[in-house]
């Protein structure tokens, strides 16, 4: 049980500097279509897309990914605490 909770907290984690990945990568201009920009898109999109049904757009803004990274430090909290 211990193993599988360590596993999806790392997979989150991953998820989480994706996400954040791609906000940073969005403020610059650089070619949406080169690889890693790609990848980063393939990875966090599944998560980010529903959420931006749900979370309305503050002005010029997407808050999308700091609402998910917000949800996956609250999951990686009720993880931690489910092992002790």
């Amino acid at each position: 049980m211990i193993a599988l909770v360590n596993i999806l907290y790392t997979l989150l984690t991953v998820l989480w500097i994706a996400i954040f990945a791609r906000a940073i990568v969005s403020w610059f201009p650089i070619s949406q279509d080169g690889p890693i920009v790609r990848a980063l898109d393939a990875i966090t999109e599944p998560v980010l897309e529903p959420l931006r049904r749900v979370v309305p757009r503050v002005g010029l803004f997407d808050i999308t990914p700091m609402v998910a990274i917000l949800l996956i430090i609250v999951i990686q909290g009720l993880l931690s605490s489910s092992v002790r």
